[in-house]
């Protein structure tokens, strides 16, 4: 993009991952961040002097900045329960979104976003960075984009959540800003990379809740199995409750396997594994400071999918949501019989 083509970004959220995201509009060329929104009003002044936004351009009102500032696209890394809302807004005003994950707290909200996105020639991503590592790319051009059949799946994600559930305060405690708990929130990143990578299409889940609070909707840690339509069976383990974070995702073909593997939130690795047993390292670094931003603003200049569209948003959604029920219910659950809106979408 030349200087005339500069996209002007506005911000809905100011937390810690609201001003990463704003850096990287900040930083790139190609964008100038413009605009901030926040309910909190020191979190706004201190995040307006750090980013380099005036007090004039920054609201406490969201759709007041979307309709008071010539916005070309907006960044939206607020609570999950406001995603479906403002990324709405956005859309409704013809703008490009970069919507945090996940794309919505109900699978009738990540549909309809959907839907609209796929109606619109604006660019719609959602901000799973996985979509941006190198050793996740490996793994999709091996199966997604690939000729080989994936056969077995796990994955496993750990966290420390215990102070969130001690105390009750934290936003990610609130059911109408959360809308689930650790698996929602964090556990997401598993399920969507599962998918992604595979390209496989998720037919039935079964899992195990514990669930926290009587009204089960706060998770601490699930086991949860999803069987696809192609044959293939996916594990995935979740927990907010143990003392540090890694990550496993395993698939296994009948020629070998990728091991993807995750330390705190340090960058992803990959190992490849052939048939004899024998273990390849393909894995390259790369600059994932500024990948989100960058890859949002390479679509909206080239016109393509994003790396992370509306699509795979709802696809993590509709899995995890089916999680949750038959953990409440104790059943194997159909996805397009739970999600009627469904039908028909993921072929």
């Amino acid at each position: 993009m030349d200087d005339s083509e500069t996209l002007s970004v506005g911000l809905a959220g100011v937390g810690s991952l609201g001003i990463r995201l704003g850096r990287q509009f900040e930083e790139l060329d190609g964008s100038e961040l413009v605009a901030l929104a926040d309910v909190n009003e020191q979190s706004l002044a201190d995040a307006g002097a750090e980013l380099s936004v005036p007090a004039s351009a920054q609201y406490l009102d969201y759709e007041r900045m979307l309709d008071e500032q010539p916005l070309d696209a907006v960044g939206i890394a607020t609570p999950n329960g406001l995603h479906y809302r403002q990324a709405s807004a956005a859309l409704d005003r013809d703008l490009h979104v970069l919507c945090e994950k996940p794309l919505a707290t109900s699978v009738d909200d990540a549909h309809d976003l959907w839907a609209r996105a796929e109606d619109s020639d604006r660019t719609f991503m959602v901000g799973y960075q996985r979509h941006f590592n190198p050793a996740y790319d490996l793994a999709r051009e091996r199966w997604a984009l690939g000729d080989r059949e994936p056969r077995f799946i796990t994955g496993e994600i750990t966290h420390d959540w215990q102070s969130y559930y001690e105390t009750m305060e934290d936003w990610r405690m609130d059911p109408e800003l959360s809308g689930g708990g650790h698996l929602l929130n964090v556990g997401t990143h598993v399920v969507d990379a599962i998918l992604w990578t595979t390209g496989l299409t998720p037919t039935h889940v079964n899992a195990y809740v514990d669930f926290h609070d009587d009204d089960q909707v706060f998770d601490r840690q699930s086991s949860t199995i999803i069987e696809f339509e192609e044959g293939a069976m996916a594990n995935v383990s979740d927990t907010g409750v143990v003392a540090r974070t890694r990550e496993h995702v395993h698939i296994w073909d009948e020629e070998g396997a990728v091991y993807l593997e995750g330390r705190e939130w340090d960058d992803r690795t990959g190992t490849t594994i052939d048939a004899d047993g024998t273990e390849h390292d393909p894995y390259s670094g790369y600059d994932r400071r500024l990948s989100k931003g960058r890859a949002f603003l390479d679509a909206v200049e080239t016109g393509e999918d994003p790396p992370a569209t509306a699509l795979d948003g709802l696809k993590a959604v509709a899995v995890t949501m089916a999680a949750y029920e038959s953990g409440r219910r104790n059943e194997r659950l159909a996805l397009t019989e739970e999600f009627p809106v469904l039908d028909g979408v993921f072929e």
